[in-house]
């Protein structure tokens, strides 16, 4: 089974200094048929506006991934950690049993485009920690890269959850494949572009959600970049 959701159908929030388009109910946006999907909480596409951003606060129990798309990212936190997060770059920050941490975007004159990715862990009351690598341009070009995953393999980021996340870029000709177990869910979130997703077309900040498939095709990308998560039911 798939079922597409079209971007104009997210959450969305204005506060001026930042626009967030929310893919799951968060802060002021509810929606009861839209809480999460499996282990995955929150996909926040989020536009920071020059000079603003996300003052100290903080997170428990959480694996926490920002995955920027465009400008800058500042990420300051309570482990001691001052990063700066470009384009291509996976952070992941596991908040455990308490983080408090900021994110801002120091540029004078440009937005900084990025998705901010909530998953619930399957151990709780661990140590904060906090890990960034990046990912080239052409780890993703044509294919799908595991950027994320439980035990860190293939050099991804290691999440504490019961969950693993690739990062493709499809275009022309190009075509991906991933065997699914069927037993799971799996999210596909289009990140910009066009994309054929098992044969259903999506836009930007469109979504497919798959249950009892055992295998996903991308094709048919028109400048696309996309992620897929691969969950606990």
């Amino acid at each position: 089974m798939l079922q597409v959701r079209k971007s104009q159908d997210r959450g969305y929030a204005d506060h001026g200094w930042l626009r967030s388009f929310h893919s799951f109910s968060f802060a002021g946006y509810y929606d009861p048929a839209h809480m999460g999907f499996g282990n995955l909480r929150v996909i926040n596409e989020d536009r920071v506006a020059a000079g603003a951003g996300f003052g100290t606060h903080g997170h428990k129990d959480m694996e926490i991934i920002s995955y920027v798309l465009s400008g800058e990212l500042a990420h300051k936190d309570s482990m001691g950690n001052v990063k700066s997060i470009p384009p291509g770059d996976v952070q992941r920050m596991s908040a455990g049993r308490g983080v408090q941490h900021s994110e801002f975007n120091h540029k004078k004159d440009e937005t900084t485009h990025f998705l901010q990715i909530w998953i619930e862990p399957n151990v709780r009351g661990i140590t904060p920690d906090y890990e960034q690598k990046n990912f080239d341009v052409a780890e993703k070009r044509g294919k799908l890269r595991l950027i994320a995953s439980p035990d860190g393999a293939e050099g991804s980021v290691k999440v504490h959850a019961d969950a693993k996340l690739f990062a493709g870029l499809i275009d022309g000709a190009e075509q991906a494949t991933l065997a699914l177990d069927p037993k799971r869910k799996n999210y596909v979130h289009l990140v910009r572009g066009e994309l054929e997703v098992n044969g259903q077309k999506l836009g930007t900040g469109d979504a497919a959600m798959l249950e009892g498939e055992s295998t996903l095709t991308l094709s048919g990308g028109k400048d696309a970049e996309v992620l897929v998560f691969d969950l606990n039911p």
